[in-house]
């Protein structure tokens, strides 16, 4: 099971433009909120193509933001990519919400 944050833990905003692009949000989103998730889960829930939805991984992955891991298939030999979110990435996630919702509430220092 992947480390989660405390809800009560002060969380600092911060805008992440990574985090920000909205198919990016998206899948931080979606991954925040389970554990882990197959990749074509992840495509088919956005409804993305194969190499769009790789692209956004890839870019969440080098940052530290998303882990991968390879498993085979139930039932075949064909291998499987598994997405979840890394501490790093919920505490950037959590922190652009928390910016995200400082702007809409008119908090611009």
């Amino acid at each position: 099971m992947s480390p989660r944050r405390s809800k009560h833990a002060a969380v600092e905003p911060h805008f992440d433009p990574v985090i920000h692009e909205p198919m990016r949000l998206r899948i931080c989103g979606i991954l925040a909120a389970v554990d882990e998730m197959q990749f074509a889960a992840i495509r088919d829930t956005l409804g993305m193509n194969d190499a769009a939805c790789s692209k956004h991984l890839k870019t969440l992955a080098d940052c530290g933001y998303v882990s991968v891991s390879k498993r085979e298939s139930d039932g075949s030999r064909h291998m499987v990519r598994w997405y979840a979110m890394t501490p790093t990435g919920r505490i950037a996630f959590e922190g652009h919400l928390a910016e995200l919702k400082r702007i809409a509430a008119g908090i611009v220092d």
